[in-house]
This record gives structure tokens, sequence and C-alpha cells, in this order.
């Protein structure tokens, strides 16, 4: 007895061995989840395509300024509705803007206030340093505390330095509340799910010891400059990981739970459940994982920085769910569905129950071609409205969900200056050019002034400021600088300077950023967007070795992208109120619906394919689906409940990003997965498999009839 009890001794080793590691790894790195804010960077000029005129304006910027700085745009009204501003509350605003001149965190001169032309408004420009980090919201508030000073009128701040202070407040929950929301959301389900105490709190920690780790690594890369993470990364990332290791442990305990009926012990049900669960597992984390990668290849860097961050968060969440969960199981054994465990002696285990999901499977055994006919022709009729999203960039008083205090103070600058104040397209030209690009920029239709750098270090009044042989030029745009007439105004702008012979100008600023990330993420999708899905149809060829039945895999879940993406265009709209979506949000929603998409037809076909071995295509798509509804299902709810958490940060970005994944992944598990594949699939018959094996080979059920054609 003591002989036979040595082997079992030692194997039982291996999962306290592995629990123990990750308790130890989970309490070393736990913390880095609620940390990988301080290395975040919410300056948007650090996520400029790398090869567009406007970044090559940034660099030639910096030799105009004796340092780099932000400017923060003071703006003044009367506190009576309509009222003027007379000639004392002017020379008090210049005197309060002269006040914070060479105060903590302001750098340079500082302008004098400005009246505009209806005598309703003063502004003036403080120009800041921008490596103030958390000290910024501290720094505006000295500057509005000094601007408050002028009587009978009301203070806003706008330009960067505020919507930079805005941004970050926005994303201050994004360690505690998004976290808090997404576990709370995740547990609640799993608990209606599973009717089990202890299991969903054990899926619920190994996803949380994913998270921390790869916090950690994404924390010490960003750390050494390797990645650049904001805030959006950031948020992405820890929804990300929550959603994938849950599913992934979903796919597992479901598998583990049919085999503890089939097998006498708990360890071959795991060594079973473990050898039928990780290659679809695998193949899916890889589906995701280089799909992100394929971000790489982006030209703007906080796409490029969400590639390999979004990478490391699904492999810690693979290694969680293919170590430390069936570690855990081991030891419970049926106790971990207590009290709602499996039952010993049940021949035959879920895929017999008479559920909805044997109806669904009835519904398309009976009618196949009617099934699919039916979904095709909706999900058709959705994707047409797919050519009305407007993704050319979310104008800046949509960028906050909420009335962020930048946006409301740049409205009012926009009511009585020219709408780019604050905001100027920037030209570098060279200096003996200068008068002839001023000349030429003057006739640009759309912009409103046009002044030189001087050696003051503001535009006008004085000699100008020659760096290199080459001047700066500040064109100030008539429309709001995030308006689309501003980026027509800026092609314009380019055309006309770029025409003036040997002054070699360049336009950048913050309406050409813009227009340049614009232009820059549709030549993005154009390159990623192929790439993704060769990737991915690579791995389905290599997982269900078959050509055909990849391609209709791949086929539906694009079909799937463009519903959701007309789906999405309508609830913009006209529920929403979004004029437009960021340029990046199509491409980041293809990624993980596609990418994530996938992996329900993967969970779904690895199983048909395991049955159809068996039983024939026909008994094998029946039980597939039967067998995996109920946890497949599970599975797209959690996702799309994780992703809607991404609801609680009130920037637009965000907001439609969880809506298009949550919707779409819905769409995908209860219409695509459950309803489409199934009847195509039935509908072909064995060729489906073509050219594997399974395409020519004839199984014969129980009662002989041909199961597979």
């Amino acid at each position: 007895m003591s002989t036979a009890s040595k082997p079992a001794r030692r194997l039982i080793l291996v999962p306290v061995f592995l629990v123990l590691a990750w308790l130890v790894v989970g309490g070393a790195f736990g913390s880095y989840a609620g940390k990988l804010g301080e290395v975040a960077t919410n300056d948007q000029a650090a996520f400029l395509p790398q090869s567009a005129e406007s970044t090559r304006v940034v660099e030639a910027q910096e030799a105009f300024s004796r340092q780099e700085t932000v400017p923060a745009v003071v703006v003044w009204t009367s506190d009576e509705d309509g009222g003027e501003i007379g000639p004392e509350q002017q020379k008090a605003a210049t005197a309060a803007l002269a006040s914070v001149e060479g105060g903590p965190g302001v750098t340079g001169k500082v302008s004098p206030a400005l009246m505009s032309e209806d005598r309703k408004a003063l502004q003036g420009v403080v120009q800041l340093r921008p490596d103030l980090g958390d000290e910024l919201p501290d720094v505006l508030a000295q500057v509005r505390s000094a601007a408050e000073d002028v009587p009978g009128t009301v203070v806003g701040l706008a330009g960067p330095a505020a919507s930079q202070a805005d941004l970050s407040d926005a994303f201050a929950g994004i360690d505690g509340l998004l976290l808090g929301v997404a576990l709370v959301t995740v547990l609640a389900i799993l608990l209606l799910v599973y009717r089990s105490v202890l299991l969903p709190l054990i899926i619920i920690i190994g996803a949380v010891f994913a998270l921390g780790v790869s916090c950690a690594i994404v924390y010490v890369l960003a750390d050494h400059d390797i990645v650049r993470v904001d805030g959006q990364v950031q948020g992405i990332l820890s929804i990300l990981v929550i959603g994938a290791a849950t599913d992934y442990a979903l796919l597992l305990t479901a598998r583990f739970r049919e085999e503890l009926v089939r097998r006498p012990d708990r360890w071959t049900a795991m060594r079973a459940a473990l050898r039928e669960s990780a290659g679809p597992i695998a193949a899916s984390a890889a589906t995701v994982a280089l799909g992100l990668l394929a971000l790489l290849l982006s030209d703007l860097t906080n796409n490029r920085a969400l590639g390999p961050v979004g990478a490391i968060g699904i492999v810690c969440s693979v290694l969680s769910a293919l170590t430390f969960l069936p570690a855990v199981l081991v030891l419970l054994g049926r106790a971990a569905y207590w009290p709602s465990g499996p039952k010993k002696g049940r021949t035959e285990p879920e895929s017999g129950s008479t559920g909805i999901w044997s109806r669904v499977a009835g519904l398309v055994d009976r009618s196949p071609r009617k099934v699919w006919a039916v979904t095709l022709i909706g999900l058709l009729a959705c994707a047409a409205f797919m050519p009305t999203l407007n993704s050319k960039g979310v104008p800046l008083q949509e960028t906050f969900v909420n009335d962020a205090p930048s946006v409301t103070a740049q409205e009012t600058l926009g009511r009585h200056f020219p709408g780019g104040s604050g905001n100027p397209a920037v030209v570098i030209a060279g200096a003996d050019r200068s008068t002839q690009v001023v000349a030429a920029a003057e006739k640009v239709p759309g912009v409103a002034s046009v002044s030189v750098m001087t050696e003051s270090g503001r535009p006008g009044g004085g000699e100008p400021l020659v760096v290199d042989g080459r001047v700066r030029i500040d064109a100030t745009l008539e429309a709001a600088a995030d308006s689309d007439a501003a980026k027509e105004t800026v092609t314009r702008l380019r055309d006309a300077v770029h025409a003036v012979p040997g002054a070699e100008a360049l336009v950048g600023g913050y309406t050409a950023q813009q227009y340049d990330t614009q232009k820059t993420a549709e030549h993005d999708r154009n390159i990623i967007v192929p790439v993704v899905l060769v990737i991915i149809l690579v791995i389905l060829i290599g997982l269900l070795r078959s050509l055909l039945m990849p391609l209709l895999l791949v086929a539906t879940v694009a079909l799937n992208f463009l519903a959701t993406l007309g789906i999405s265009s309508l609830v913009f709209e006209h529920v929403l109120g979004f004029s437009g979506t960021d340029s990046s949000v199509p491409l980041y929603g293809f990624v993980f619906l596609v990418a994530l998409g996938v992996d329900y037809n993967i969970f779904l076909m690895s199983r048909v394919r395991e049955e159809s071995l068996i039983h024939g295509t026909r008994q094998g798509v029946l039980r597939g689906l039967t067998t995996t509804g109920g946890v497949i299902t599970s599975a797209g709810v959690v996702l799309a409940a994780t992703f809607a958490a991404l609801g609680v940060i009130p920037l637009a970005f965000l907001v439609q990003i969880a809506f298009i994944v949550a919707f779409g992944v819905l769409l995908d598990t209860l219409v695509v997965r459950s309803l489409l594949v199934p009847a195509l699939v039935m509908d072909i018959g064995r060729t489906a498999w073509w050219p594997g094996a399974l395409s020519r080979d004839r199984k014969q059920t129980p009662q002989g009839a041909d199961s597979l054609s």
C-alpha cells in the first residue's frame, strides 16, 4: 500500500507546486494591476504618425522654443449674459496673466489679454512645461485663480494643457473603477451560470493573477521606454485579460465537468479535459495574440503599443488557464462545482440534454438552408449601413462623454474668436522665402490670420526668429481646429506653401496632426486587415485540417464585423449622439471582433470535428452545437460584459469600442456561431471539410446510414 501511494503522492505534488507558484507570483505582481498608470502617458503628441508631415513639424518646432511648451488658453467672458468686456477688465486680465509669469510650471513670456472683435471676450495664452505630469492640475488651478481676479468676468481654461488635464482626470479611475466593475460583472455572471460558490471565485482569482503578471511585464517595458502606454491601452489591457482568461477558463471547466461524469477519478478526467481543450484554447489565444501583434505594422504609436501589450495579456491569460486553473480543479475535484456539481453515473452528459441548445440544434437539423439564408439576409441588411459610419475623427466637444471644462471653454473661445485660436497651424519654412510663404498662406480660404514667430518668442511685433535658416509661421484658422472644415483648410494651406519655390515648407499643428492621424489610420486598415485575416486563416487550417471550413469561418466573422459596424453607425448617431468615431475605432473593432469572434468558432468547430470523426458530419454538428452551446454563450456574455465595462470611462473612444465589441461578440455568439455556421456546415455536408480526410471518409452511424453526406 505504501509503495502504491508513493506515485500518488508524487503526482499530487505537481498541482500543489503550480498553485503555490501562482500564489507567490500573484502576491509579488498583483499590485502592478494598479500601478500601470504610473508609467502611462496621455500626451497625445507622443502618438503621432512617425512619417507624417505634422510629426516632422513637431521635431522642427523644438528648435524655435527655448524649451518645449504646452499652451493653456485663458478665456474671459462677462458674467452678464451677452455683456461686453471693458478696457479696465482687459487691463486687469493682462495684469493677471503677468502675475503667473515665472511661476511654478509656467515658462517663457505670457501673452497680453486680447479682445475679441465683438468685445464680449478676452483670451490669453500661458505656456506650461510639458513634463508637469501630476502637477498639471495644480498649475492650472493657480492660473485659474489668478485669472479670476478680473472683476465681472467668468473664466475658462482651454487649449492642449486643459484638454490634457481633463484627459488625465477621465483616466483617473481606470485602475480601480474599471477593474472593479469588470470583476464584479464577471463574478455575477459566473454565479448565475454555474450556480456554484467556489468555481467563480477560482476563475476570478486566476484572471486577476494573469492581469497582475501582464501588468508587471508591461510596467517594466514602459518604464524602459520599450513600449508606450496611455490610458486607452491600459484600460483595454485590463478588460482583455479579464475577458480572455475567463473565456478560456469556462471552456476548460466545462470540459472537466463532462469528463468527471465519464471518468472514474479527477486525475484522468483532467488529463482528458486538457487533451481535448488545450488545442482549441491555444489556437484561440494564438489568433488573438498574433492579430494584436499585427498592429506593429501600424504607423501610429498607440496602435503599435497595443499590439505587444495586448499579446502579453493574452499569453498570461492562457498560461493561467492551462496551469493554475487545472491544478486547483484537480485538487478540489467535484467539490469545485459545489453545490451543483456533476453527478456520477450519468452515461450521457450535457450533449444529451433536452435544453435550449438541443432545440436550437433541432431547428438547424430540420431546416439548415432556411436557417442560414434568413440569418445571412439579416446580417447583410445590418452590414448595408456600414458605409454610413463616419470615422474621420471625433470633434473636441464629443471627445468627453460628460461636460469637460476644457471643452466648454473651447466652445466659448470659438464663439468669440476665430475657431482655430489657441491651436494655429504651424508652418516651418526657409527664412529667405518667409515673405512669399506668408503671402501664400494669407490667400488660402479658411485662414484668418498669419504671423511670423519673432525673437520675443511670440508671433508678430519684432524681428523674425531664425533658427538654422528657417522661420516658424503661425496660421490661425477660421474653423474650429478639430473640424472637417479646418482639416480641409490645412490641405489647401499645404498645397499653397508647398508651391513656394525653395521654401521647403512644412505644415503641422493640432489640425494637421488630426488630419495625418486620420489618413494614417486609413492606410493602416488597408495593410493590417488582410494580414490579420491571413493569420487567422493559417491557424484555422492547421487546427481543422481543412481549407474550405476555415474560409467559411473567416468569411462569417468578417460579415459579423461589417454588420456590427452598420448597427454601430445607427446607434452612435441616433442614440448616443456622436457625429463620428475616432479614426482608429474601426481598426480596433476589427482586430478584437474578428480575432475574438473566431474564438467561438474555434471552440465550436474543434468539438464538431472531434464528434464528426466518430459520428459523421451531421451528428458532429448537432453534438458539437448542443455540447458547447451553453459554455460558448456564457463565454460570449462574459466577454461582452467585460468590454461593456469600458463605458464607465467617460471618453467617446472607449465608449465606442465598448459598444462595438460587446454588441459584436453577442451577435457572433448568438447568431453567427449558433445558427449561421452550423446551418452552413450542415447544408454543405462533408464537403465542408475539403480537402481533409473528413471530406473523403464516409462514416457510418450506429444505424448504418451514411452521416457525412
